[in-house]
């Protein structure tokens, strides 16, 4: 048997030494937090610039979240048929070949997911300056990374209550950030229904690259694909939560871009990238901001929770597959997979020392796309290749869905070549160095089996 064909049983299998797996709601609360960072309080002051007017700015944000619902679709299809944790390392590995697989596994299991911890814990540690001025951001963002890869550690029950407790108070202050902005904030002369501009707008290139920056916010839709083998009912859980997730993270960053307009001028957010704090101050006056920074930082943690569970669970994966790697499967008595936690917070770590994270996260984006891309694709291949392979789900809006995808996809890729040629190039490296690696991690285990059958 080669090391592809050894772990047959856990392409299909749930996480074993886990208790209780993980139910359609903590699955639901992963999608929301790790889709919900930063972006969606950073990215109106540049779009207003180009885009004055507040209906076409939420049909901006519908039309990111509708494009992530088709993303939705297709990957629920392939979680439904493969259930198997480590999202594009097990599609495209079972959509295309094991190399490919390989390549996407080892951006992720590498910085894909550490660079984010990074970004997401060095914002963490900034807003919470805002908030009591006297607080050193570096130690702070060190500190959240260990404090939730320690409850990582304690296994799969302790992780999900954690992540369902967090992602919880992170909806709540949202929403009352909301009602208060609507209630209390003063209306400004912005109108949401459609205007006869508007058209112009929507079909413009601002409303374009937009759509590229938007794409961006809504990155993590796909986070539960990753745990699927310690979920309950994984055929059926997925694109619950999947479709759960997203939809929740749809409405609320509609209504927080509509009540920044509602409560703000428009000349006061224009070229603002803090815009969450300049719309706290409208709302709630001199404290507005330390408000805003309190309820984000609160926000991120749970997002860093997020992305500290599904991180290790790629190279854990891989380890299953891979003799060289196979320390990373390893998993401690109550089920965590502990050395894959402590490699990605080892990266994060050394991203965070040497403030690099942000040079890593320019060169991973198109790499990260490309494999989201390919992985929708191959819902259409295996349709066609495969038509007789069992489908628990089945894509909604097939083929149009995935083709909507695949089309927007592809524009932020030919964005990245044609706006940053050197850091997409920089991130087709990494994916070809991933390539030379798993020639020389699968010819390993094949000169060791040739060596045991001559004995």
């Amino acid at each position: 048997m080669t090391a592809s064909d050894a772990p047959t049983a856990a392409w299909t299998g749930r996480l074993t030494g886990s208790g209780a797996g993980v139910s359609a709601l903590v699955a639901t609360a992963i999608v929301i937090a790790d889709m919900i960072g930063v972006g969606v309080f950073t990215s109106l002051g540049f779009q207003v610039k180009d885009i004055p007017s507040g209906f076409s700015i939420l049909a901006l944000w519908t039309v990111g979240g509708v494009v992530a619902l088709c993303g939705v679709f297709s990957y629920s299809e392939l979680g439904a048929m493969f259930p198997r944790s480590s999202g594009e390392y097990n599609f495209l590995g079972r959509a295309y070949h094991p190399a490919f697989g390989f390549l996407a596994g080892w951006v992720s299991a590498t910085v894909g997911f550490a660079a984010p911890v990074a970004l997401a814990a060095m914002a963490f540690g900034e807003y919470a300056k805002s908030v009591i001025p006297d607080l050193p951001p570096i130690p702070l963002a060190i500190g959240v990374v260990w404090l939730v890869s320690i409850v990582q550690l304690t296994g799969v029950r302790h992780s999900s209550t954690f992540q369902l407790i967090s992602t919880i108070l992170k909806v709540v202050l949202i929403v009352a950030f909301l009602v208060a902005g609507f209630v209390i904030g003063a209306p400004q002369p912005i109108s949401f229904a459609p205007q006869a501009g508007d058209i112009a707008h929507i079909v413009s290139a601002p409303f374009a690259i937009g759509l590229v920056f938007v794409m961006y916010s809504f990155s993590g839709w796909n986070a539960a694909t990753y745990i699927i083998g310690e979920m309950n009912t994984p055929q059926q859980s997925l694109p619950r939560a999947l479709l759960a997730g997203t939809l929740i993270v749809l409405v609320l960053y509609v209504a927080l871009n509509a009540v920044f307009l509602y409560s703000t001028p428009v000349g006061a957010l224009a070229g603002q990238i803090d815009v969450a704090s300049v719309a706290g101050s409208a709302i709630f006056g001199n404290l507005g901001g330390r408000i805003v920074g309190a309820m984000i930082c609160v926000g991120l943690i749970s997002s860093i929770s997020a992305m500290m569970w599904i991180g290790p669970r790629v190279m854990m994966t891989m380890g299953e597959d891979i003799p060289s790697l196979r320390v990373f499967s390893k998993r401690s008595a109550n089920g965590a997979p502990a050395y894959a936690i402590l490699f990605q917070l080892a990266v994060a770590n050394l991203l965070l020392f040497t403030r690099s994270f942000e040079a890593v996260l320019d060169f991973i984006q198109f790499a990260l796309l490309f494999c989201s891309f390919f992985t929708v694709a191959g819902v259409i291949k295996l349709r066609i290749t495969d038509p007789d392979l069992p489908r628990p789900y089945r894509a909604w809006g097939y083929p149009f869905t995935p083709l909507v995808f695949l089309l927007v996809t592809a524009f932020m890729m030919y964005y990245l070549l044609t706006e940053r040629p050197l850091q997409s190039l920089a991130g087709m490296l990494v994916m070809l160095s991933g390539l030379l690696i798993y020639a020389v991690f699968r010819r390993r285990p094949a000169a060791a089996a040739t060596s045991h059958n001559r004995e």
